[in-house]
């Protein structure tokens, strides 16, 4: 990534108070970019900004709900108006929730999908029209590597997932035509809050579901850094590390090697879980 890439440009980041969005807002500032951060955490944003604003590198803080779309045009409305244009969205708020099938309720699928896909459908529903008006933009929208790979335990993260990659993908090819570059972001598991200090599995422990993770944390700092690379050169599909690759291609491929790993990968959750009970 270059300051050429991103300086001056206008950049909306949703879920930007922590994980990958935080540090999404870092690179952009340090790049030059005119950032606004979004996120329901104003006490994070405030913190961030502050930091950032004291490196000499300051950012526009408006705080929204992405599961709101009045929320999410009031962000991109007040955007505009300050800046008379959007050259980057990047739809990147979402929310965990791990754990059994068996053990979720109504209200975990309603959060998940309401803040991972209808938040990126917020997204874009308002976006899309001014960089139509403008000619020119780029959406950016965080997908998984459990956006091409239905892995276990995680159930409405990946059907979340899964529907913003074919979301992206299809109107990519719509947007083109108008200016508007699309790009999904497929990344594994990063070295975020997420996975770490907000990591609260349904009816088990955080032991259980990092005990099953069968790789290492990615460096947040370094997956923000291939997500603006793969941005800058306008990438439709964007997926770190290679591992995602390896893990898709086995899954396509090779179904029952994948399918042995996964049940195992559950067998071993169940396991950890029922100790955990039991002591």
């Amino acid at each position: 990534m270059t300051a050429d890439s991103f300086g001056e440009k206008v950049c909306i980041v949703t879920g930007g108070a922590s994980g990958l969005g935080r540090e999404l807002c870092r690179q952009l500032a340090a790049a030059g970019a005119r950032v606004v951060l979004s996120d329901i955490d104003e006490a994070a944003s405030n913190e961030i900004a502050a930091e950032l604003a004291a490196g000499g590198h300051p950012i526009r803080v408006r705080n929204a709900d992405v599961a709101n779309s009045d929320s999410v045009r009031d962000l991109v409305g007040n955007t505009l108006a300050e800046y008379g244009r959007i050259d980057y969205m990047f739809n990147n708020a979402g929310v965990p929730v791990w754990g059994e099938v068996q053990d979720l309720t109504a209200g975990d699928w309603h959060r998940t999908l309401d803040v991972n896909l209808m938040g990126v459908i917020h997204g874009i529903r308002h976006v899309y029209p001014i960089m139509i008006k403008q000619g020119y933009g780029h959406i950016v929208n965080t997908a998984s590597g459990f956006g091409i790979i239905p892995g276990p335990l995680c159930s409405p993260y990946v059907a979340s997932k899964f529907a913003v990659f074919g979301l992206s993908n299809a109107i990519r090819f719509e947007a083109l035509a108008l200016g508007i570059n699309v790009s999904v972001v497929c990344p594994g598991f990063m070295n975020t809050e997420m996975m770490t200090r907000k990591l609260k599995p349904v009816n088990s422990n955080p032991d259980s579901i990092q005990a099953v993770i069968p790789v290492t944390l990615l460096d947040v700092r370094k997956a923000a850094r291939l997500l603006l690379n793969g941005v800058a050169r306008k990438k439709a599909v964007i997926i770190f590390p290679s591992y995602v690759r390896v893990f898709a291609f086995t899954f396509q491929y090779l179904p029952r090697l994948y399918s042995w790993f996964s049940v195992r990968q559950v067998a071993k959750f169940r396991e950890i879980k029922k100790e955990s009970k039991l002591s």
